[in-house]
């Protein structure tokens, strides 16, 4: 389990502006959360160094680039050992129709979420890269209706509790 890391409610407003726009520029981000631009460009390097924000990346919408259906694979194994876990999980990510590759419990091992051009797209890629792997005992595929509803973190009533009472004690 990941170290939990104390965040002051102006860590969680900078989050709360960068989850919802990345690109904006640190002059803006201060000006949205009542900061000098010093101080807040500290704070975002200081999220980074504590590994709060592991990650800028631009978002590109598959449609947009002729893959305009997207799919869960949802994978069993067989056998389970090391050297299968990790052919599946190299071979898979190296299809350029995988988006992510998500490790679970349960019934499935993996959950594969691809994006494909069409049924006959996704029906061969099933077919010639998930099946045919000796590896794979068992794939089902769930259609993705529409696009995800994400939320972004968010501190929790627990954290806000914290950060009240460390600033109390000050």
């Amino acid at each position: 389990m990941a170290e939990e890391r104390p965040l002051d409610p102006v860590d969680w407003r900078i989050l709360r502006e960068l989850q919802d726009d990345a690109s904006v520029t640190n002059k803006e981000l201060a000006a949205r959360v009542g900061l000098p631009t010093s101080s807040c460009h500290e704070r975002v390097r200081r999220l980074r160094a504590l590994g709060v924000i592991t990650a800028v990346r631009a978002v590109v919408d598959p449609a947009s680039i002729g893959r305009g259906l997207q799919a869960f694979i949802a994978v069993q194994l067989r056998p389970h050992r090391r050297e299968l876990v990790e052919a599946f999980t190299s071979g898979v990510l190296a299809l350029p129709e995988t988006l992510a590759l998500y490790t679970v419990s349960g019934p499935d091992d993996f959950f594969v979420h691809v994006a494909v051009s069409d049924s006959a797209h996704l029906h061969r890629l099933v077919v010639d890269h998930f099946t045919t792997r000796p590896e794979v005992g068992h794939a089902q595929t769930h259609l993705i209706f529409d696009r995800p509803l994400v939320a972004p973190v968010r501190p929790r009533p627990a954290d806000q509790s914290a950060s009240r009472a460390a600033r109390a004690s000050r």
